[in-house]
């Protein structure tokens, strides 16, 4: 799992650099623009015979640097530059101006306000480094307007000329800790990314997997810093293949042999009649995932209805919290999960009660999902003093509102406000007033636990799944959390990163789908996806 920063993370690792004297703040500017052409050529094909013409916006801040060392280089390339600059030379912190000096003595510098009324073609490459990554309100309505008029420009080779924009660390205006962006009231944001390319430094920012920047994920271009990861920051989880593999064998032994208790029992609690299908999804996600075996109790008259529809999974019934508290004597049952179509009520209350109680001290693990969570909305605090780290929590927005209200009101940033707390740090506090994990359900799956680990998994850019969005594909996800959690080797790890697991696995196999997945076909793409990653 790779490194994943927020604004502030990234500028204590240059500043500690810096300081340190492992590089200079000059020396990282020039890395840094150096790269971010390096970076485009890389991406983009064919730039080299198209019409070689560049526009580089640039800013009062380090940003701004960093366009002027872009400028320099592509001008050293043979290409032709325009730079236009918003702010104050005066005021342009020293190895900006710097690197102001050096584009000045060989090329022209425009005010930003000439970019909305100079006429000219359409750029082949358009960069924008006007604000990075420490921007906490609105853009200048100028450098809105001077980007949206170059982009507008006429082809001077037609309408199908190339023509690509390429934000340098994120887009303008775009809050990395939050990944939203903050729009001037009036502006409107398109439903399409606002670049071609982002290119950042050192290692992506968790804004950039929150929301789509960019056409591709972003190129992150290596200026020289450490790669020590501190426990304070955010893991990407987007392994290889191979990755994936050893990862997945060093967290439960997937793959490997042995005896089904080995493997663990899962337990799933169903509910009455006609609502038991979402506990059977789970139940067999489990199975399918690598639990030796699963047992469905359900209320005594809805046995025969999942009897019929079951043959691996065993069946018991359970009238009630006390038959509950009966079969968990038994610890070969190593995870338990519950809430997927449970129902919502004080019975379900005292079942996610007398789970939570009599697994507090033993080990075992367990997953709240759905209905679980649901019948906590109006006292969430009798939850939150049950819970134990076993735990994992799988809410998606609104059940995370409601059991985290002032949290969730604290994220939400509505467009045009000031950044409020990220998804991200939202998730941390909410996983330690619980004293478990949580994992955030969304596009962008946020997880944290409780000792301040946090994990983002993000189905953006090439790992794209819309269809996940149907109903059952979250009871999927419980299940394949509670099989990937059974077994003995898996009692060793942190559950956020079996959950961290499950959730790769959940938008791969949607992935080997593709469109027109239900939530029924999730499970039985596993074998395919354990295939395609060398099991």
């Amino acid at each position: 799992m790779g490194e994943i920063l927020t604004s502030a993370q990234m500028r204590a690792k240059e500043k500690k650099a810096i300081q340190g004297g492992e590089v200079s703040g000059l020396e990282l500017m020039e890395r840094a623009g150096v790269g971010v052409v390096e970076a485009t050529f890389s991406a983009i094909d064919g730039l080299d015979i198209c019409n070689r013409t560049a526009v580089v916006l640039c800013g009062p801040g380090n940003n701004g640097g960093d366009g002027f060392v872009i400028a320099r280089v592509l001008r050293e390339r043979g290409w032709q530059v325009e730079v236009f600059f918003w702010g104050s030379t005066e005021r342009l912190p020293p190895d900006a101006r710097t690197m102001h000096d050096r584009w000045e003595a060989i090329g022209e510098i425009r005010p930003m306000s000439l970019a909305e009324v100079q006429k000219g073609s359409r750029p082949t490459l358009l960069f924008d480094a006007m604000f990075g990554i420490g921007i906490n309100r609105p853009i200048p309505l100028e450098c809105c307007g001077a980007y949206e008029v170059i982009c507008t420009r006429p082809s001077a080779q037609g309408a199908e000329s190339a023509f690509y924009r390429i934000a340098v660390d994120c887009p303008s205006g775009f809050d990395v800790d939050s990944g939203v962006f903050l729009v001037e009231e009036g502006l409107r944001q398109g439903a399409e990314p606002p670049v071609d390319l982002c290119v950042t430094f050192h290692a992506p920012k968790v804004g950039h997997y929150l929301t789509e920047v960019g056409r591709t994920a972003p190129a992150v271009v290596d200026i020289g810093l450490s790669r020590d990861v501190s426990e304070e920051e955010t893991r990407l989880v987007e392994p290889t293949y191979r990755e994936a593999r050893e990862w997945l064998q060093d967290l439960c032994g997937l793959g490997a042999g042995g005896h089904k208790y080995d493997r663990g029992h899962v337990l799933v609690l169903g509910g009455g009649i006609g609502k038991g299908g979402a506990a059977r999804m789970a139940a067999r996600s489990a199975l399918r995932v690598g639990a030796g075996l699963v047992t469905l109790a359900v209320p005594p008259e809805a046995l025969a209805e999942s009897a019929a529809q079951l043959n691996a999974i065993m069946l018991r019934e359970v009238a009630d919290a006390a038959a509950l508290a009966s079969i968990l004597e038994d610890r070969r049952l190593s995870s338990i999960c519950l809430g997927p179509g449970l129902g919502v009520g004080e019975q379900t209350r005292e079942l996610v009660l007398t789970v939570l109680q009599l697994t507090s001290a033993d080990g075992r693990r367990v997953v709240l999902d759905a209905d679980a969570l649901s019948s906590f909305a109006e006292a969430p605090e009798a939850l939150f003093a049950a819970c134990h780290d076993g735990v994992v929590i799988t809410p998606h927005e609104g059940e995370f509102s409601r059991l985290f209200p002032d949290l969730a009101e604290k994220s939400r940033h509505p467009s045009g406000a000031a950044p409020g707390m990220g998804k991200v740090d939202a998730v941390l506090k909410a996983a330690a007033r619980l004293g478990a994990t949580v994992l955030l359900k969304g596009e962008a799956t946020v997880l944290a636990d409780a000792q301040g680990q946090s994990r983002l998994h993000a189905a953006l850019y090439d790992r794209t799944a819309p269809w996940l969005g149907t109903a059952g594909a979250g009871d999927v996800l419980a299940g394949l959390i509670a099989g990937l959690s059974a077994s003995r080797i898996a009692q060793e790890h942190a559950p956020i990163d079996l959950a961290a697991a499950a959730a790769w696995l959940h938008a791969e196999a949607a992935r080997t789908f593709g469109p027109g997945l239900i939530a029924e076909d999730l499970p039985e793409q596993l074998p395919a996806v354990f295939r395609k990653i060398g099991f």
